[in-house]
């Protein structure tokens, strides 16, 4: 899986960070950010809900081919 963040429409909201701690953050200006050596998910079974759970849809979900 690749995770993607859209930094321009990301509002630090923060929902990603809350739903899955293991793979998000939020960096110095509160927007969101993957934790490093996360950019796969980590296998992480929550990363699906996070990306459901932002408000504005910056996170984006593909899989690997």
């Amino acid at each position: 899986m690749h995770i993607e963040i859209d930094k321009d429409r990301c509002i630090g909201a923060g929902q990603c960070a809350l739903t899955a701690p293991g793979v998000f953050t939020q960096d110095d200006d509160g927007f969101s950010a993957l934790l490093p050596g996360r950019e796969d998910g980590a296998g992480d079974p929550l990363v699906r809900e996070a990306a459901r759970a932002c408000p504005v849809g910056a996170i984006t979900l593909s899989e690997d081919k």
